[in-house]
């Protein structure tokens, strides 16, 4: 049978789903740049993906299609540190097991 019984195994299931609660919680307070064009635009999402700020040289300002293509750039920069930020955290947590989304433990 397995060491400590089924106690045991609803401890450590305990520990790893207030553990995934922690860093589900420091993703959320996660402040990320992105950048584009050299650092000619730089906008901040949160963990959650939400913009908090954008920035724009104004050298950038008579040149709305270079602009809007440098703020997609921005964006997607910001989103994938995100992305990576948050799947390290719960990787870390989880010891590489993969679990599907909104899993709660214990069982």
């Amino acid at each position: 049978m397995f060491k400590g019984g089924m106690a045991g195994m609803l401890q450590k299931a305990q520990k790893m789903q207030e553990e995934m609660q922690k860093a589900q919680a420091e993703i959320k307070n996660l402040q990320v740049e992105g950048s584009a064009g050299n650092g000619m635009v730089k906008l901040e999402l949160s963990g959650e993906y939400e913009l908090k700020s954008i920035s724009i040289d104004d050298q950038l300002m008579d040149d709305k299609e270079f602009l809007e293509d440098l703020l997609v750039t921005a964006y997607n920069d910001a989103h994938s540190k995100v992305k990576k930020e948050s799947e390290s955290r719960m990787k870390g947590v989880t010891g590489g097991m993969s679990l599907p989304g909104g899993m709660k433990l214990p069982f």
